[in-house]
């Protein structure tokens, strides 16, 4: 499992020109899925990002977590997270999840991820979204399970 990690001041997922998930200040989450991830995967990754100390204290250092910010996390499927370009110049997404197991994954890794006590709004799997995002900082973090 793969995640791409930003602080937003709000970020929010329209699909059909319509906004279906909206956060003011949290993390957004592109997350994406392999054929190898096992359910372990998804609760150490969720327990991950619900506890990142990336949001800044009263003197300014990333010390607290979106959870003691009262931030929320606006969680959206990207199997792109998976495309190799290594080799040429069009991306090869054979690592990436089939589209059936990416989804059950994804619906238990939200939640999962709502387990953590955080309030979470989500893209939608399989659809063409947009998402707006204005960065805080900026602060972005790659997470991969493949290196635990």
């Amino acid at each position: 499992m793969r995640a791409v990690i930003q602080r937003v001041k709000e970020a929010e997922v329209v699909v059909e020109q319509e906004t279906i998930g909206r956060i003011e200040r949290g993390i957004v989450a592109l997350v994406g899925f392999a054929e190898t991830d096992r359910p372990d995967d998804l609760g150490w990754m969720a327990r991950k990002i619900a506890s990142l100390r990336i949001f800044n204290d009263s003197e300014g250092k990333m010390n607290l977590s979106v959870g003691q910010v009262k931030g929320r996390i606006l969680v959206v499927p990207n199997f792109t997270l998976y495309g190799d370009v290594s080799r040429g110049r069009r991306p090869s997404f054979a690592a990436a999840a089939e589209p059936d197991t990416a989804e059950q994954l994804f619906d238990q890794f939200v939640d999962v991820l709502a387990d953590q006590g955080v309030e979470i709004a989500q893209g939608e799997f399989g659809a063409s979204m947009q998402v707006n995002i204005v960065n805080d900082g900026p602060v972005t973090l790659i997470i991969d399970t493949e290196s635990v």
